[in-house]
């Protein structure tokens, strides 16, 4: 059900005007950085009520991020909405992973493994070489004779298929190998080892990025603007009606073409388009937990097998990330909770390998989310192909759903390629994997000079290397903030690992307008300390009250919000079941007082 790329005979290809060039050649610094301020987050409100678009996108993760940049890259006039915040959904609460699929190698998915494999070398070396970095995994052997040559055929196919590009091929380990690379593994739990390398990023970040991206690159992208009906023509989608989730006021917007990517809510939105959809999607609830460095020595990564799938061991910073689950999930959408099953599944698996057994006192934070899989025959949803699939629902409709991160840009382009014949004028080809995201642009030569970065603004070293693998050449708009008020380079309270000029940049240029955006999305301290943010939230919030304008009431709320759905998710992991855990997580109030259920 897929789309190749649009090709136009009769002459060369060009749009009616190009956002492209005009963004490029714009002297403007707003446009240029893709700064999505609290000042363009009202602009664009009466821009998205007083302008026509080529095409509207629907869903603010990284396939509608993708595809409002590859539309925008194309010439096109483009609007992105979101209903909640960038990457609210699945795109913040993935394994974190660029990686061709190993498993999917023994389903023989061999097309997908090498879309996904050229995806990831092109995020490694040319698109996001700040945010996407190399990660080493070791692959215990636990049967003699057959296992080494067969993870040996399937490793070789794997780096044949681009795996050993940028990063180093398959290595193979003794047990006494394995165990010095992991010496956190039971010496009876493997026999040898094989080690090979994925990549891996922060995947908020990453898709907040690319829809910063787009902006630089022209299109209109707003937050809190949920789409509550459809513009119709005859028998044609000529746009969306939105409503502001932040103040209740209403708009229309007007377009050619939509393309509806809200993974896990495609069902909901082509019912409300009133379209008959081409295809259902099935969600997947898949659940980590994230705990301490220092409770599992190892230099390495760790991919195990389990009865049903794979479970991944991920370094994550100072922290480990193990993962995932793989069930299905019918009830709230919006907030998939973790139950006490789910928790313990990941450590009874996990420590089946493990000489230190981890327990629930380690664990730091979890999070779930819900992969958007196609409907199929299988009843076993780790069986279900990672294929997407893009369909014309309705004249002026598209719906693309399905995938899997690492292969956004292909979705991305294959769901606007699809709206080729909607829209009045020839649609340049795809461009995006020329076109790096913003903060690309001289990463590695600051890299080289991260030291003399640090001295000039009285920094550690190490504080500016992390800023630069969040940020990228955007950190010179951090370190302008912190010009204006040094003490914004001091570290968040009771979350050390960030400094108050990222909350600050959160809300100046990422488009943060909640307490939850910052705490849980543009930084990971929801699932990186204890308290899971309830410790800092205070102080992040009356730092963001000052760009946002908040009163004492107002920075009150967000605490007492974001405090609440802690506390609804620390309860819903003690539950045994599904409908249990939904019930408590459910209880919490929303951030965003004027959203509408079910939502887009």
């Amino acid at each position: 059900m897929t789309t190749g790329n649009v090709r136009v005979d009769g002459g060369p290809i060009r749009p009616r005007r190009s956002l492209v060039s005009e963004a490029v050649n714009s002297p403007d610094p707003v446009r240029l950085s893709g700064r999505l301020s609290p000042a363009e987050h009202e602009t664009s409100w009466q821009r998205l009520g007083r302008e026509d678009f080529d095409v509207v996108v629907i869903g603010g993760g990284v396939t509608g991020a993708g595809a409002a940049l590859d539309a925008a890259t194309r010439g096109l006039r483009v609007a992105l909405v979101e209903a909640r915040d960038l990457a609210a959904g699945t795109s913040s609460r993935s394994s974190k992973l660029f990686h061709g699929g190993l498993r999917y190698l023994e389903q023989l998915e061999f097309s997908l493994v090498r879309e996904a494999l050229r995806e990831r070398e092109l995020m490694l070396t040319r698109l996001a070489p700040h945010l996407v970095k190399p990660v080493s995994f070791l692959y215990p052997l636990t049967k003699r004779l057959w296992e080494r040559p067969y993870t040996a055929a399937g490793l070789l196919l794997y780096d044949t298929m681009g795996g050993a590009r940028s990063v180093p091929g398959q290595k193979h380990l003794s047990r006494a190998g394995a165990l010095r690379m992991v010496p956190a593994l039971k010496r009876n739990a493997l026999i040898g080892g094989v080690r090979y390398y994925d990549a891996q990023a922060d995947d908020a970040r990453h898709t907040m990025t690319v829809a910063r991206t787009a902006a630089r690159y022209g299109a209109v992208v707003r937050m809190s603007t949920q789409v509550t009906g459809f513009l119709q023509e005859a028998d044609r989608v000529a746009g969306v009606k939105l409503r502001d989730a932040e103040t209740g006021a209403e708009t229309e917007v007007r377009a050619q073409a939509v393309v509806n990517a809200t993974g896990v809510w495609t069902d909901e939105l082509q019912r409300l388009s009133g379209s008959r959809g081409r295809f259902r999607v099935r969600a997947s609830k898949g659940v980590h937990i994230v705990v301490p460095r220092d409770r599992i020595v190892a230099e390495s990564g760790m991919i195990l097998r389990t009865e049903k799938s794979v479970l991944f061991v991920i370094p994550w910073g100072s922290h480990w990330i193990v993962g995932t689950t793989d069930t299905d999930w019918n009830l709230d959408l919006a907030h998939p909770a973790a139950t006490k099953h789910d928790i313990d599944y990941l450590l009874e698996h996990v420590n089946t390998v493990l000489a230190t057994p981890l327990k629930h006192d380690d664990i730091e934070g979890v999070y779930a989310g819900l992969r958007p899989l196609l409907a199929g025959e299988s009843d076993e949803s780790s069986k279900l192909s990672r294929e997407h699939a893009v369909a014309h629902v309705a004249p002026g409709l598209v719906a693309i759903a399905g995938g899997k991160y690492t292969t956004y840009r292909v979705m991305a382009a294959d769901a606007i390629d699809a709206i080729g014949n909607d829209v009045s004028h020839r649609i340049a080809p795809s461009i995006t994997d020329q076109v790096p995201l913003v903060g690309a642009d001289g990463y590695h030569a600051l890299v080289n000079q991260a030291d003399q970065l640090a001295t000039q603004h009285g920094l550690h070293p190490y504080r500016i290397r992390h800023l630069l693998d969040r940020y990228g050449s955007m950190i010179h708009e951090i370190l302008a903030l912190a010009q204006e008020d040094p003490e914004l380079l001091k570290p968040v309270p009771n979350a050390q690992g960030y400094l108050m000029a990222e909350v600050a940049y959160a809300v100046s240029h990422e488009g943060a307008l909640h307490l939850e955006d910052v705490l849980t999305r543009r930084t990971r301290i929801s699932i990186e300390y204890p308290h899971r943010g309830v410790d800092c939230a205070d102080p992040v919030a009356r730092l963001m009250g000052r760009a946002l304008g908040w009163n004492e009431e107002r920075i009150r709320s967000e605490v007492d919000v974001y405090t609440a759905r802690v506390e609804a998710e620390r309860d819903s992991q003690s539950q045994p079941d599904d409908q249990a855990a939904d019930a408590k997580r459910s209880a919490a109030p929303e951030s965003r007082p004027e959203i509408i259920e079910p939502v887009s």
